[in-house]
Order: C-alpha cells, then structure tokens, then sequence
C-alpha cells in the first residue's frame, strides 16, 4: 500500500518535474554551454572558451550596469524593510477597515509592472506630472527632471519599484507578527515599556528571522530589475538606469551576441549566489552567538 501510495504521488508530481528540468535546468545548463561559444542565432555557434568571461571583465559597460545595479540594492534592500516592516506592525491590528488597506497596500505587487510602469511615467512627467505639480504646488520652483535626469532616474525607479513591492513583504512581516506572543507584549507593558520599546525589543527581534528572508528575496529582486527599465527608460538618460539584466537582455536580442549575454547571465548568477551564502554564513554566526 506504501508503495502505491509513493507511485500514486510521484505520478501527480512528474508533468510538474518534466517542466521543470526541461525548462528550468535543462535551460541552464544549455545556456552554460552557450556561454563558451560565439553564437548570433544565424550562423553556427563557435567554440570560444572563457573568452566571453575575460571580455565581461574588460568590459566597461559591464562595470557600469554592476554600478547601477548596486545602487537599486543599496537603496531598495534597507527601504524595502523599513517601509514593508512599518506597514505590517500599523496593520497588525483591529480596527474598522483594516482588511481593505492590507488588500490596497498589497494590490500594486499582484499588478503588471508595465502597467505600472506606463502610471508612473505619467506620475514622473517632468512638465505635467502630477508629482512635479506637486512640488512646484508647495513652492519647489525647479522640481527634478526625474527620469530625464542621470542623477534622478535611478531615485525615480527605486521609488516605483519600493511603491509595488512593499506591500508583498509586508504580507510576510503580518505572518511573522503573529508567531510573536501577546504575552511579550503585556510583560513589557507591565514594567512600563512604551510603544517604541516594545516595538525596538520585541517586535523587530521577534521578526528576525522574517528579515532574512526578507533581505535575500529583496536582493534577488533588486538585481533583477527589467521590466521597469524596459518600459520606463530602456537604460537612458546616458546608461545610468543600465542595469545587469537589461544588459544581458540588449546583448542577446537586440545584439544578438548570445554567447556574451550568457556569460553575464552566469556572472550574475555567481553574484547573487555569492551574496546570499554570505548573508546564511552571517545569519548562522549571528544565531551562534546566541
């Protein structure tokens, strides 16, 4: 009976397996073999070796797109928690409508981003949008040029992207709220703790472990920005919305240098492996000294 019963689930789980090693593994490795050819999609592909690497990293677009990248880590990984964290503890609790703002807040992550894309170059509009209208309303008489700027298109694009986002990790953070006992909360206030205590010594240790995941998935999704570029700025004003993606994406469908464009796909893939073994080493350090 065991055995059918193996049979049976193994069965109901094999389409999914085929799809998967097909698509997924299958297409990794394919592409890891690409990644050591010269390959067009027209002519044959040409063995090359790692000579694709060693152009990756004489490349000074390469370096660019990198720079790029690490600024939408660096500023949406600390906002992203903030913002999906403080969310979360202002909707963890009972009042009239409480269900209503935690479906409005997580409504922009289930929606497309090209049509939130297409929202907010309108929103960004430097002449007749409504956040310039805005500033200029309340005195700014020169508001950003946003993403006509080299130096506010990046800004203007972590903004966008924090707006969707945050509202799925707050999701995540209301979860792990509720693993917190009450009965944290009511000792704390029995020895006088205010809000902010409770909040800095209870809540935000009792979401540690929500953080990390927290933090790895925000990584993955800020080196993985496309879709926003794609509809918003295709890289411009002068590359400096060029991320890793877009790039590996130009290089391989507008380009046609597949070969190239694999070998940035691994080189990304080694970064974000990379980094996240390092957050696990941390966090394992961290629970050690415990």
């Amino acid at each position: 009976m065991s055995r059918q019963e193996a049979i049976t689930g193994w069965l109901f789980i094999l389409p999914a397996l085929i799809g998967l090693s097909i698509f997924v593994y299958g297409a990794m490795v394919y592409s890891l073999g690409i990644s050591f050819t010269d390959w067009d999609l027209l002519t044959p592909a040409k063995w090359v070796g790692i000579e694709n690497y060693r152009t990756v990293f004489r490349d000074r677009m390469f370096y660019q797109c990198l720079n790029n990248t690490l600024f939408f880590v660096i500023t949406m990984v600390p906002f992203g928690i903030i913002f999906s964290m403080a969310m979360a503890i202002a909707l963890n609790k009972k009042f009239k409508g409480v269900s209503f703002f935690r479906a409005t807040f997580y409504m922009p992550s289930i929606t497309s981003t090209i049509a939130i894309g297409m929202v907010w170059l309108w929103i960004f509009n430097p002449d007749q949008g409504v956040l310039n209208s805005i500033l200029r309303g309340i005195g700014i008489q020169n508001p950003p040029r946003w993403l006509e700027s080299v130096t506010w298109a990046k800004p203007a694009l972590s903004i966008m992207r924090l707006w969707q986002i945050s509202g799925y990790y707050m999701i995540m953070y209301l979860s792990g709220l509720q693993s917190i006992p009450n009965e944290l909360y009511e000792a704390a206030e029995m020895d006088g703790a205010n809000s902010w205590q409770k909040t800095r010594y209870i809540t935000i240790p009792g979401l540690a472990n929500t953080t990390f995941f927290v933090a790895i998935m925000l990584i993955i999704e800020s080196f993985n920005i496309f879709e926003a570029i794609y509809v918003m700025t295709e890289g411009s004003p002068g590359g400096s919305t060029n991320t890793l993606l877009y790039y590996i994406y130009t290089e391989a469908f507008q380009s046609y240098r597949m070969g190239y464009a694999s070998s940035l796909a691994w080189v990304l893939f080694v970064i974000l492996f990379v980094s996240t073994l390092i957050q696990f080493i941390a966090r394992r350090n961290q629970q050690r000294s415990w």
